[in-house]
This record gives C-alpha cells, sequence and structure tokens, in this order.
C-alpha cells in the first residue's frame, strides 16, 4: 500500500469522525440531550440512577441550549411557552451552569402557596388523594413517605411523596409546607419537586432557585431510557441484570 492511499484512510477516517462528532452537536442542541438523576427530589416521579431524554425544542431555544451556554445571544427564538405540570431540566438560577430538574408549578401571573402541606394554585387546593385510593403505590418511594396523587390545573394526574403528615394551616414563614403567597413574575416559572419534604425548590428559602427565568429551560423531560439501583459498579458484570430498572426503561414521564 503506497503512503498516498494511507494517508487518504486517515483522512477518510478523520472526516468521518468530524461529521459524526457534529451530527451529535446538531442532535443535543436542537432535539434531544440524554440527563442522569443524581438526587431524589423528584422522587417517586424519578430516581437516582435514572437516566431519560429531554426534547431541547418544546420551549424553544435559549443560550442554554447550546453547549456550555455560549450561543451569542438572550432571552429565545422559536418560543413555545412552558405547561404547568412539565417536569423541564433548568439552569440552576444561582449560577446558570448547574442542571436542575423540577416540575413546574405556576407559570407567570399564577399565584402558588403552601398551607399545611397541601399545594394551593390561584387559591385553590389542588386535587390531591392517597396513592392506595386511585391505584398502585409507584416503584422507587421511600419506606417512610406517603404517596399520594396530585392533579394540577389542567394538568395530568402524577405521583408526589410526603414525609410529613399534612396538618392544619399555620402562620407563613420559611416552612416548605406552610409559605408565603408566590405571585410568579413575566418570564418566569415556579417549581417544586415531587419529593416535596426533601427538594430545594422554589419554595425554600436560600435555596437559591426562587422564581426560574424562561431562559434558563433548556428541555422537558419526556423518557427514561436506562435505569440502574447503583448495586453494581461498571466491572461487576456479573451484577447489572439485578442492578439494572428494566421495568422503568422506555417510560414516559408525567
Amino acid at each position: 500500500m503506497s503512503r498516498k492511499e494511507t494517508s487518504g484512510g486517515w483522512m477518510e477516517t478523520v472526516k468521518t469522525v468530524v461529521y459524526a462528532v457534529l451530527i451529535a452537536i446538531v442532535a443535543r442542541t436542537f432535539a434531544f440531550e440524554p440527563f442522569n438523576i443524581p438526587s431524589g427530589s423528584m422522587i417517586p416521579t424519578l430516581l437516582v440512577g435514572d437516566y431519560l431524554f429531554v426534547s431541547k425544542y418544546s420551549y424553544g431555544y435559549s443560550k442554554h441550549s447550546f453547549p456550555l451556554s455560549l450561543a451569542p445571544f438572550s432571552g429565545r427564538i422559536f418560543e413555545r411557552p412552558p405547561h404547568v405540570g412539565d417536569v423541564a431540566v433548568f439552569k440552576w438560577p444561582g449560577d446558570n451552569r448547574t442542571d436542575y430538574i423540577k416540575r413546574i408549578i405556576g407559570v407567570p401571573g399564577d399565584r402558588v402557596q403552601v398551607k399545611g402541606g397541601v399545594l394551593y394554585v390561584n387559591d385553590k387546593a389542588v386535587n390531591m388523594k392517597p396513592a392506595q385510593e386511585v391505584g398502585p403505590r409507584p416503584a422507587g418511594g421511600s419506606s417512610d413517605g406517603q404517596i399520594f396523587v396530585e392533579t394540577l390545573p389542567g394538568g395530568a394526574p402524577h405521583f408526589i411523596q410526603k414525609k410529613k403528615p399534612l396538618g392544619a394551616p399555620k402562620e407563613p414563614g420559611d416552612d416548605p409546607n406552610n409559605t408565603r403567597e408566590f405571585v410568579v413574575p413575566p418570564g418566569h416559572v415556579f417549581v417544586m419537586g415531587d419529593n416535596r419534604d426533601e427538594s430545594a425548590d422554589s419554595r425554600v428559602a436560600g435555596s437559591q432557585v426562587g422564581f426560574v427565568p424562561i431562559e434558563n429551560l433548556v428541555g422537558r423531560a419526556e423518557f427514561i431510557f436506562f435505569s440502574h439501583d447503583g448495586s453494581a459498579s461498571l466491572w461487576e458484570v456479573w451484577k447489572w441484570p439485578e442492578a439494572i430498572r428494566f421495568s422503568r426503561m422506555f417510560q414516559g414521564i408525567r
């Protein structure tokens, strides 16, 4: 084989790799991006070790849609409004870099408050029933937590977890179960975790989440493509079958 043929072969390989990387970047920026769940703030909807795809086009595109948020513009293009009930990935307003995932509870103009552990939106208590009254308990909830089915205004039913018991409303303060009334300002959303007593979110003073700018939304969580319980290391191949949560794979997120 001649030196010229060898050089041409290497160039073709380099071109193939470059094209593959460019296609991956475009798909990640404009279509779907994978995320993994590192904390329990969205239990029982999402578990630690879940891997999911987020649709990048759901709310249009901002600079945070691009790798390292490097796009040289502000605001959103091809904007679509977020909806109450969406499970959304966003850049934490505390540093505009760290990815968070929560459920959108309020959109601009909504009034949100928690009283006695019950969520109120626009002065109306959100429909909330113990899970055992409407179906089986979902997998992944903590043994010391109670699971409820909550239905937000205009949204589909979803599971939440409560560890602290519901009670009579108390004086509003820094208690996440008895908050002041929050009025969502223009250009922002109000978010909460489904694991209501173990989530740093828009309710919690000092969490630096507060009202999340719509510009910070990265995308909407669509479905889980892989899940494991963390009981097997990467090299412990013989333990993989027991560690993988096959029942969660390709499960839609609501």
